[in-house]
C-alpha cells in the first residue's frame, strides 16, 4: 500500500499541524510504503522571499525528522527536486477545464481573503494532482479543507485513464479525525492564516506565554465550569491520558479551579510530549549536511518511481 503525504514549508509547525498531519505521517510509515514531500512549489503561490523559503524547507525537514520520520521507512524529499512533477502538471493542465478549477473552494476562499489571484493559485489543485498521481499513490491523508482537492485528483485520474488508457492509480483518502478538533487561541480552527497558533517547537517561556493567552470566558474561579465548551480543555485532551482528562473535567465541574490552572496543566503536558522531540531537533540542527543528504536521497528514490509513471504517460499521450 503506497501512502503519500505533503506539506508546505510555511513556518514553525503548530499543534494543528502536528495532530492533523505530522503525527499521522509518522504513524503511517509503519503501515505501508510511505512517501512524504515538502511542497516548496506550492509555497511559490504566495511569493516567499527566496532565502526564507530555503530556511523554511530546512526547518520543516528538521521538524519531521524530530517528530519521528525515519528515512529508512519513508521516502522523504523536497518536491522541487523531482522535476517530473511539473511535467505531469502541464500534461494534466490540458485535460482540466477552467470551469472545473473555478469551483475549487480553496481558491474562492483565498480570493475572498485578499490573495492575489495568480495562475499558480488557480492551478494549485492540478499540481496537487500531479504530486499524488506521479507516485501511483493509493492512500492520501488529507484535512477536511483539502478533501475537494483529492476529489479533483480522482476526477483527473479517471478522465486521463478514460482518454488514454489505464495509467494512473485512483487514490483514496484518509481524513485524520483530530483535524476537526484542534482549536486555536481564539476558538477558531488553529491556522497560521488566523494567527491563532501554538507552536510545537521553540523557547518554553515563549510557548507558555502563548498558551496563557488562550481566550476563555469570564466565569469566576470559584464557580463550576463546563469543560465541553472550553478550548483549553479541548487541547488538553489531545495530550492527556483518560485518567488525567477525567480529573481535569472533575476540576472544572467542582469549582475553585481557574482557567489559569488549566492553561498551566496544558502547557506542562505539551512540554512533556514535545521536549524529547525538541532535543532531537536541536541535535539534527547541528548537522545540516546530514539533513540535506536525507532529502537528496529521498528525491533520488522518488524520481525513480516518478520516471516509471512518466514513461507510461508520455507514451499514452503521444510524446514517445
Amino acid at each position: 500500500m503506497r501512502i503519500l503525504s505533503g506539506i508546505q514549508p510555511s513556518g514553525i509547525p503548530h499543534i494543528g499541524n502536528y495532530f492533523g498531519m505530522m503525527k499521522t505521517a509518522v504513524e503511517l510509515q509503519d503501515k505501508g510504503e510511505a512517501f512524504l514531500f515538502i511542497a516548496d512549489y506550492h509555497s511559490l503561490t504566495t511569493g516567499p522571499e527566496p532565502q526564507k523559503l530555503r530556511d523554511q524547507v530546512f526547518g520543516l525537514a528538521l521538524d519531521f525528522l524530530a517528530c519521528g520520520i525515519k528515512p529508512e521507512r519513508t521516502v522523504f524529499f523536497r518536491q522541487s527536486d523531482v522535476p517530473q512533477v511539473t511535467e505531469l502538471m502541464w500534461i494534466l493542465n490540458n485535460i482540466t477545464t477552467v470551469g472545473f478549477l473555478e469551483r475549487a473552494h480553496s481558491y474562492k476562499d483565498k480570493i475572498a481573503k485578499g490573495f492575489v489571484p495568480n495562475n499558480g493559485l488557480f492551478s494549485y489543485p492540478v499540481l496537487m494532482a500531479a504530486d499524488i498521481l506521479l507516485y501511483q499513490s493509493e492512500l492520501v491523508p488529507v484535512g477536511k479543507d483539502q478533501k475537494q482537492h483529492l476529489e479533483i485528483t480522482r476526477d483527473l485520474a479517471i478522465r486521463f485513464n478514460n482518454l488514454y488508457g489505464e495509467v494512473f492509480t485512483i487514490p483514496e483518502e484518509i481524513i485524520p479525525e483530530a483535524v476537526a478538533v484542534v482549536p486555536g487561541l481564539d476558538g477558531q480552527k488553529m491556522s497560521k492564516s488566523y494567527n491563532n497558533t501554538i507552536p510545537i517547537f521553540g523557547n518554553p517561556k515563549s510557548i507558555r506565554k502563548t498558551v496563557m493567552s488562550i481566550v476563555s470566558d469570564s466565569t469566576p474561579m470559584e464557580d463550576p465550569k463546563d469543560p465541553t465548551k472550553c478550548n483549553i480543555f479541548a487541547l488538553y485532551k489531545l495530550f492527556a491520558t483518560p485518567e488525567e482528562i477525567a480529573q481535569m473535567e472533575a476540576n472544572y465541574r467542582g469549582g475553585n479551579y481557574g482557567y489559569g490552572h488549566a492553561k498551566q496543566a496544558l502547557f506542562e503536558k505539551m512540554q512533556e510530549h514535545f521536549a524529547p522531540m525538541q532535543a532531537r531537533r536541536d541535535e539534527l540542527a547541528k548537522n545540516p549536511d546530514y539533513v540535506w543528504d536525507i532529502l537528496r536521497d529521498g528525491a533520488k528514490r522518488a524520481s525513480a518511481e516518478a520516471e516509471k509513471t512518466m514513461e507510461k504517460v508520455r507514451v499514452a499521450v503521444g510524446l514517445r
